[in-house]
């Protein structure tokens, strides 16, 4: 019996596959087997449903202390791209997303090199306070590491006061790659993968969900992706509070490894299905539109994702990397995506509860209006 066979065999039998296994597929499954063995786990796993949320993102401010390699929305402090949202401006924008229909707000952004822990506690304070039903999901790992170097506090500690100010759960940004020698080259200096899983660990033990990533496509090989996807898993393991894995494309236009080409829509599905297959332990795999062009982010729905992401608006970080994708989609259009892709379109919020609107005219779902499921 062949290696592939093997491996077969298991996700057949909703086996868990080994990181030997993980490498096999990386080195010898081509596309159509990837795509096939990984349609089965997400079947398996959410049927024909493909999910969406109505959402807006919120990035505070670009300015930013770290100098990442594959960021090309960083801005120094003094540089004229640089900017900081007032709390009026802060507050419209959730206004904004809660006229919109929102559930979530994602707010993440630069590590401002003035601005003490207090201003980031503040943001989820007001945004609570003006719309307190609207769910916060705020700052990936490496703005908790931060907050703790600005405090000299533990982040337990820190996660428990942003709960009690109004934060719903985590992002999964800032992972990149965790292999210490990536890391070394994509963003010397901020939190390595050990505080990245230290700080998902205590949130989850405060009783908060958050999301996982990884970053594919620039300098990693194979071995690097493999062992960042059983990290993942070791920890969902051991904890459960991972909602969803997002895999995230490189975007190279306007950073540092701009030599580096974008990775291809092969590519983008190889690490799609492959994610589907090591992490038999995650309920959710994301297909975020906006890195991957909406008709990866469909065929994906056949390579194991299960989630399109949301009509997202205002995202910032990967346009300014060259992400072509439009700034926002409406829900009609999120919804004709999902059923263009043969799966059933399902509204949730952040935390995968079924969100069910007074349905629509049919005027509405033919013009895509924004306030059309408000």
């Amino acid at each position: 019996m062949t290696a592939l066979n093997a491996i077969r065999d298991k996700v057949f039998a909703g086996q868990r596959l080994s990181a030997d296994d993980g490498l096999t597929l990386e080195r010898d499954a081509d596309l159509f087997q990837l795509g096939e063995w990984a349609n089965i786990v997400r079947e398996r796993k959410n049927g024909n449903i493909a999910y969406y949320n109505v959402n807006t993102h919120l990035n505070p401010t670009n300015v930013c202390v770290y100098r990442c390699q594959f960021c090309a929305y960083r801005a120094d402090l003094k540089s004229p791209k640089g900017y900081v949202m007032s709390d009026e401006q802060i507050v419209e924008r959730a206004q904004q997303a809660t006229a919109r229909g929102a559930t979530e707000l994602h707010i993440v952004g630069g590590l401002h090199h003035l601005k003490p822990y207090e201003w980031y506690l503040n943001i989820v304070r007001i945004i609570h306070d003006a719309c307190p039903k609207l769910h916060l999901k705020a700052w990936t790992a490496v703005e908790w590491d931060w907050f703790q170097r600005l405090t000299k506090r533990p982040v337990n500690d820190l996660i428990d006061e942003m709960k009690s100010a109004g934060l719903g759960s985590l992002p999964g940004g800032g992972a990149e790659i965790f292999d210490p020698e990536v890391r070394a080259v994509l963003c010397e200096h901020k939190a390595d993968a050990s505080e990245w899983i230290k700080i998902h660990r205590a949130a989850h033990q405060a009783g908060l969900r958050s999301n996982a990533t990884m970053l594919y496509g620039s300098i990693e090989k194979p071995e690097h992706r493999i062992d960042h996807l059983m990290k993942l898993r070791d920890l969902q393991d051991e904890t459960g509070g991972f909602q969803t894995f997002i895999p995230l494309a490189f975007h190279p236009d306007n950073t540092r490894l701009a030599h580096i080409p974008k990775p291809s829509g092969l590519m983008d599905l190889r690490v799609m299905a492959i994610s589907r297959l090591m992490l038999d332990n995650f309920a959710h795999i994301k297909a975020y539109w906006v890195m991957l062009g909406m008709k990866t982010a469909q065929v994906a729905l056949s390579f194991g994702a299960d989630d399109i992401d949301g009509t997202v608006v205002h995202e910032n970080i990967y346009h300014d990397a060259g992400s072509t994708s439009p700034q926002e989609l409406t829900v009609a259009e999120l919804r004709r995506l999902i059923l263009e892709a043969g799966r059933d379109p399902i509204e949730r919020d952040t935390l995968y509860n079924r969100v069910v609107r007074e349905k629509p005219t049919e005027k509405n779902w033919q013009t895509g209006r924004k306030l059309s499921l408000v």
